[in-house]
């Protein structure tokens, strides 16, 4: 492909001037598909060549090159009955191809990808006019395929000013250094158990490349990534993503990772590394809470997931997650029991406090990143608060946050000390005692000075003025139950 920085613009201006495209959340989901088929079958084509015996799942007439592929005869399909065939053959075939329990998952991929995928294009003639565009990509070549990940890295962060889509986008700078830190090594496998559009599993294959030396690493490479969605649009993107980091094989599923009782979970469903941005602020269905013991389950599912990883972490594992500023400060039983178990059983020995901008413009609460391994009980913890950086007053899609921007958090990392700005702590370490003890499991330390807080957005301020409530409503009941206690038990 002659130009691969204008692939986006000139299928976005097609796109414009069809019917069935609505906002930009569309318009990438009908990006996706087209983009998963181009590239499943540029692995297809290494398949069949070094297995002697390889089989597509995918029946001959619905196989990208046999369809898509405008060889300029006149005979490529357009108008009225290519999308005859989509919407009525390819997409049907595909939602229901036959998958056992013994299918590889190289081939079961392709229906968990269209399960629940849409074709929203009306115009006959467009949709071949960007099917051509995505056909051009010549992902056999290996530097055009290397190029063309940079390209699909700028699709993905076009979900961040998608609508509700950019919850499934975690700037690259943030994964970068959370991987940087964690100090990938051949040999251990990650998971992340809502894994969104596979930023982290990115950032971690990135990471470990360098040091594959053998045979035996490339093996050890591929098979280092675990990865779970609950929703299928990020989940196609991210097979789409793994394909095109040369996993043949990507051990990705589509599945909600809060389904399955905690209290289950055996050896091997445990592992090395786990790297997660849980999703927060929303909800699940009444039943999830069943899953988890009375004293851990939560209506909020950053707190679940925080069970999900104590429960799947190995007892030498290592994890960095993102979490709101709700789960610090919260007092609740649930979140009051998590850090309890965390703090007991887990050293938490890092939280590295972020700017609240870091993920506009999908939400502009504040964000934290909680550094800790299964190696021993906390014995102390340092806090570390990440300034906006000079020039900056917040991020967003224009000037995005670089990882550059973590330096000084690197810096610090590497040679820890004790920072007071201005009479405001920056960077402090706290005993396990303080913190059970004297703040109650308050982990909302080194926070940002109340004067350079940035306006909330009104649903993250509802959201906000919730946690605070409940977390208020929670203390009261505390220091009620203590009061009763002391009065030998007479109600108040």
């Amino acid at each position: 492909m002659s130009n691969l920085s204008t692939f986006v613009k000139r299928v976005r201006d097609i796109m414009r001037n069809d019917a069935g495209i609505n906002g930009d959340a569309q318009r990438i989901e009908q990006i996706a598909w087209m983009l998963f088929l181009k590239v499943y079958d540029a692995k297809e084509q290494d398949w069949e060549f070094n297995e002697d015996d390889y089989e597509s799942i995918i029946p001959e007439n619905c196989r990208w090159c046999n369809w898509a592929t405008d060889d300029h005869s006149g005979s490529a399909m357009t108008g009225d009955a290519l999308l005859n065939f989509v919407n009525n053959t390819l997409f049907p075939t595909l939602k229901t191809l036959v998958v056992t329990p013994e299918t590889p998952i190289k081939k079961s991929i392709v229906r968990t990808t269209f399960e629940d995928a849409n074709q929203y294009m009306k115009d006959g003639v467009l949709l071949r006019q960007v099917i051509n565009i995505i056909d051009e990509l010549d992902l056999t070549d290996t530097e055009e395929s290397h190029a063309f990940g940079e390209i699909y890295e700028s699709i993905l962060r076009e979900l961040q000013s998608a609508g509700s889509s950019g919850e499934f986008y975690t700037p690259r700078a943030v994964t970068d250094f959370m991987v940087q830190m964690i100090k990938p090594q051949i040999g251990e496998k990650m998971a992340d158990f809502a894994c969104g559009t596979g930023g982290f599993i990115t950032s971690w294959l990135k990471a470990l490349a360098p040091q594959i030396k053998t045979t035996e690493d490339q093996k050890a490479y591929s098979e280092s990534i675990y990865g779970i969605e609950k929703k299928q649009f990020p989940y196609m993107l991210c097979v789409t993503n793994m394909l095109l980091h040369d996993i043949d094989i990507p051990q990705v599923y589509h599945d909600n990772s809060l389904q399955r009782d905690v209290l289950d979970y055996t050896e091997s469903d445990r592992t090395d590394v786990i790297l997660m941005n849980p999703p927060y602020g929303g909800s699940e269905k009444a039943d999830i809470k069943s899953h988890f013991p009375d004293d851990l389950a939560s209506s909020e599912t950053a707190d679940l997931f925080m069970s999900v990883i104590m429960y799947r972490l190995k007892k030498t594992g290592r994890a960095a997650v993102i979490l709101p500023d709700g789960f610090l400060f919260g007092t609740d039983n649930a979140k009051i029991n998590i850090k309890k178990k965390l703090i007991s059983e887990f050293n938490l020995h890092t939280i590295i406090r972020m700017p609240s901008s870091v993920f506009s413009p999908y939400t502009s609460i504040t964000t934290n990143i909680l550094f800790f391994d299964k190696s021993k009980p906390t014995e102390t913890t340092w806090f570390y608060r990440l300034d906006m950086p000079e020039g900056y007053k917040h991020f967003s899609k224009t000037k995005p946050m670089k990882v550059e921007h973590f330096a000084p958090a690197i810096e610090w990392w590497n040679d820890r000390k004790e920072i007071n700005e201005d009479g405001f702590d920056k960077a402090k370490q706290f005993t396990a005692k303080q913190l059970t003890e004297e703040l109650n499991y308050n982990l909302d330390q080194c926070g940002y000075p109340h004067e350079e807080e940035e306006i909330l957005a009104p649903m993250d301020l509802i959201q906000r003025y919730q946690e605070e409530r409940a977390s208020l409503n929670a203390e009261i009941d505390r220091v009620l139950a203590e009061i009763t206690e002391k009065l030998g038990g007479v109600q108040l």
